[in-house]
């Protein structure tokens, strides 16, 4: 053998449990790491349900930022954290797509749009929304086909709704005589905010009282803010070519959210 051969840097090897340990030491802090953002960033949810569409479809999958309300005792996993109100609170707008947690049951999370704010006066009439006794525009879109849970195709009414302050989303409305298009009017109290779908004729939102009701604003968990995946139901374990069929590529990194009309200049 040469020199230069007998010279010549080796790698080194560990032995097999340090090998071992240091695989666990970085699994351990993979997960440490991922947690924390979790906690204090952003949480994964998934859409299991219609009640959100068209903004929201069944299998989106999205990230809630933790950051943009502050943090309750609702934000930390495992309940390891016990304490009132919200630390670096920022106050949620009006329109916002929003995961809180259900009041009725705190282990179950919910994801609806905020329409009504604290002191605001909220109402259903004929399928009509009322904020503080004025009717909110919409202005319709036009017939959409959609799927049910069940399967069955249906037809369905796309509107834009514009609520106060000019900030505009899509619904979609199966008539103005559902069970929830005609309620008495609600209140909001201080520190609770009103959620409703915008699939308002199969949504269980703050209209549904026993259930959800008014949200207490510690309750809310993050503001909706962009879908990272998104795929149908046409995906078949056993056809692993359906896996990729299925997804829905022109939703990934959608953002989520209202549109807000844009702030006027100030007059030269």
């Amino acid at each position: 053998m040469s020199e230069t051969q007998d010279n010549a840097a080796k790698p080194a090897e560990l032995p097999k449990e340090e090998g071992v340990g240091e695989f666990f030491r970085t699994a351990v802090m993979a997960i440490l790491l991922a947690l924390f953002i979790r906690t204090f960033f952003f949480e994964p949810f998934n859409i299991p349900s219609g009640s959100m569409l068209p903004t929201l479809q069944v299998g989106d999958y999205l990230f809630v930022s933790k950051t943009s309300y502050g943090y309750s005792r609702y934000s930390f996993p495992l309940g390891i954290a016990d304490f009132k109100g919200r630390m670096m609170e920022e106050k949620p707008q009006r329109g916002d797509v929003i995961v809180f947690k259900l009041p009725s049951n705190p282990s179950i999370d919910y994801i609806k749009r905020l329409i009504g704010m604290p002191g605001d006066r909220i109402q259903v009439k004929k399928g009509r929304l009322y904020i503080n006794g004025e009717m909110v525009d919409r202005d319709p879109v036009g017939l959409q086909r959609v799927t049910s849970p069940e399967g069955r195709n249906e037809t369905i009414m796309e509107y834009i709704e514009t609520l106060p302050g000019g900030i505009m989303h899509r619904i979609y409305e199966e008539s103005d005589s559902e069970a929830l298009d005609n309620t008495q009017e609600y209140v909001v109290p201080e520190g609770h905010y009103f959620m409703m779908g915008d699939n308002r004729d199969n949504s269980q939102d703050s209209r549904v009282r026993e259930l959800v009701g008014f949200v207490p604003e510690d309750m809310l968990v993050g503001r909706a803010e962009i879908l990272f995946f998104s795929v149908d139901q046409s995906a078949n374990l056993v056809k692993p070519w359906t896996w990729f069929t299925a997804i829905r590529y022109s939703r990934i990194f959608d953002t989520i959210g209202p549109v807000r009309p844009p702030e006027e200049e100030p007059a030269q």
